[in-house]
């Protein structure tokens, strides 16, 4: 492939980082400029950085309209990662900005940790490992994921790698989505149902959705309500989908038996009031953080760089 002369901005740090994304792109692009520096970049930080690039490949870095003011010479933006909300798509459809963009690389990845934390807090792994950790020896009986009534919010790709995943543990699922694939939900044994039900049903909630205004704050509490005595809140797509006090208020009463989050609607969440809590476990948005999902996704980013459209248009495509 011939390489191409124009000027290339990474913003991502964990895609500077990485070797084989490094070389994979300067054989395309030579003329890159990568965030060594590890900077978290943000507001006037992002502009300088980008400016005087026609191209970049961004993460979690926000992009509006007031950065492309800014650097009206950046014509294309490679997203590395699944989630879209950190740009403002009205914003460079109207600059005339494309978007190279590919949904559910990851999909496997997040799937497996979704898995992981369900297996994790129905056999009350981190109840019994504070016990070990506080010098104790006793046996806190858990429950057995085969057979449980597992809602999946979002059956887009992760949603429906999930579903694969759980056919195993012959687990009833049910599904909420502005979409239906009637094709997949037959195939793997899936039934779709509104929020209410699915919520007011299942023992395990997982959510899988992208941040928009019709997913935002979309778990408050009177869904939260629903949700039956004991069950499991998952979360591995975006914080701002659940409100975070409310599911705090829930698992300090005791009344939801736990939760585990990838993301917050801050991060890193700080003095996060679920931070802490009992039968609450965290981790640092690693969903996507795996080799193999990492190395996808930079790959993605590359060919995006080439294969680059209307930002409206290649976000209607197949969600995370």
């Amino acid at each position: 492939m011939t390489p191409n002369s124009q000027r290339v901005a990474v913003a991502s740090r964990s895609f500077s980082k990485h070797p084989e994304l490094r070389r994979a792109l300067l054989d395309r692009y030579p003329n890159t400029t990568f965030n060594d520096a590890g900077d978290n970049l943000r507001g006037q930080a992002l502009i300088d950085f980008l400016k005087g690039h026609e191209k970049a490949i961004t993460a979690l870095e926000p992009l509006d309209a007031a950065l492309f003011d800014a650097v009206p010479e950046l014509r294309v933006v490679g997203k590395y990662g699944v989630g879209l909300d950190m740009l403002d798509l009205e914003a460079m459809r109207a600059r005339g900005v494309k978007l190279g963009w590919t949904a559910g690389v990851n999909r496997r990845a997040v799937a497996e940790l979704t898995l992981g934390f369900a297996l994790s807090l129905i056999r009350r792994v981190p109840a019994s490992l504070s016990v070990v950790a506080g010098g104790g020896w006793r046996q806190i009986p858990g429950r057995q994921l085969t057979g449980r009534t597992v809602g999946i919010i979002g059956l887009g790709n992760v949603g429906k790698d999930l579903a694969g995943l759980l056919r195993a543990f012959d687990c009833r699922i049910l599904a909420h989505d502005i979409r239906t694939d009637a094709a997949f939900c037959a195939r793997v044994g899936v039934e779709m149902t509104d929020l209410d039900r699915l919520l007011g049903e299942s023992e395990i909630v997982s959510i899988h959705l992208p941040l928009d205004d019709s997913t935002r704050g979309m778990i408050g509490a009177r869904e939260l309500a629903l949700m039956p005595a004991g069950a499991i809140l998952i979360n591995t797509a975006r914080g701002a989908i659940v409100d975070e006090a409310a599911l705090a208020a829930e698992l300090k009463s005791g009344r939801l038996g736990a939760a585990a989050f990838d993301v917050f609607a801050v991060e890193p969440p700080g003095n996060n009031v679920l931070i802490g809590l009992d039968d609450f476990v965290a981790t640092p948005h690693i969903g996507g953080s795996t080799e193999e999902a990492i190395l996808a996704m930079g790959l993605a980013a590359i060919d995006g760089l080439d294969n680059a459209g209307d930002p409206l248009v290649v976000a209607r495509g197949d969600r995370p």
